[in-house]
């Protein structure tokens, strides 16, 4: 038998069979058995600092989700992708506001509400790369329960998750139209004006981001194969705009142009188009422009429905986290 180590303890003082001071099966009286049991000290101590809890944890979940949004905190090959469609995101801003200085224009060549409907398969890349990596990979090594263990809940996780893809969105879509304002007023544009276009693109941008977040995180968190969640959401994305931009051509090329507003309720891009021709009196991209945007009427039921989504987004992943034991 070894001797003891520091830190432990040689269990069995107390003339226990089989311990120290007791004769074995074979043994001598006073010698300890081959068997005995021995309790060692590997080094864990106990915790006696402040108990943080839910909301502590609830802040540090949705930092770490933000952050792994755009690879911070993460490999160097994790923050090619996310940084690349940044850019890509800014860099026509850019130009624009380069063009407008230079030739001393009174307006931008495109405007604030427009932006992220012509960049809209660059936001759709972003979400199917980004929400897989926030709630695929918890699901497929399982880490899910271990969340479990602090003191958090599942609305906890849902709510940091879902605020977390919301704001990488809404960082990604608005950085590009504050550098558009900022151009403006480099031009000597009218302040009032671009500082009006500018919150309205900012409150279509907000809109869209809970609404790809919400919808993106539902089809990443159904399947813990992150493959498989980049395929579902670039084919709710991108592919569903695809379809509804090609039907609502064929209405307008066969004259039923009444057809086009309501095609358009079935695909997020779409919508937000929609609404925001409706309530921003923004320019509309559905074939026909200004003749076919959604009046008052139907811009109540593109927003309901815009609205619905959201908030079914974040029922199906409460639902759906329950399944998996948080």
């Amino acid at each position: 038998m070894t001797s003891p180590t520091p830190g432990s303890v040689q269990a069995g003082q107390t003339g226990t069979a089989g311990r120290t001071g007791t004769a074995g099966p074979a043994g001598t009286a006073g010698q300890a058995g081959p068997e005995a049991t021995r309790i060692h000290n590997i080094g864990y101590r106990g915790y006696d600092g402040p108990r943080l809890g839910r909301a502590s944890a609830r802040k540090a979940l949705f930092s770490q989700s933000l952050r792994g949004a755009f690879g911070l905190g993460r490999s160097a090959k994790s923050k090619v992708l996310p940084m690349l469609l940044f850019a890509v995101m800014c860099v026509p801003a850019l130009i624009i506001v380069a063009v407008a200085v230079f030739t001393k224009s009174s307006k931008l060549a495109i405007e604030y509400t427009q932006y992220a409907v012509f960049l809209q398969m660059v936001i759709g890349i972003f979400v199917a790369a980004q929400a897989p990596q926030s709630v695929s990979r918890d699901l497929r090594f399982r880490t899910v329960p271990l969340y479990f263990a602090r003191p958090i809940e599942r609305v906890d996780y849902v709510l940091a998750k879902f605020g977390a893809m919301t704001s990488a969105l809404f960082i990604l879509t608005a950085s590009p139209l504050l550098i558009m304002w900022i151009g403006s007023l480099l031009a000597k544009m009218d302040f009032g004006t671009q500082t009006k276009m500018f919150g309205e693109g900012l409150a279509s941008v907000a809109l869209l981001s809970l609404l790809f977040g919400g919808i993106g995180l539902v089809m990443a968190a159904l399947t813990p194969r992150r493959g498989f969640g980049v395929a579902a959401v670039i084919a709710t994305l991108v592919i569903s705009y695809g379809a509804v931009s090609t039907l609502q051509g064929i209405a307008y090329g066969t004259d039923n142009p009444g057809a086009i507003q309501w095609i358009g309720l079935f695909s997020p891009i779409t919508l937000i188009d929609g609404v925001q021709s409706a309530f921003l009196e923004a320019p509309t991209a559905f074939p026909g422009g200004a003749s076919v945007a959604p009046g008052a009427g139907a811009g109540v039921v593109y927003l309901l429905v815009v609205l619905a989504l959201i908030a079914g987004s974040y029922g199906v992943l409460m639902r759906r986290y329950r399944k998996v034991g948080l």
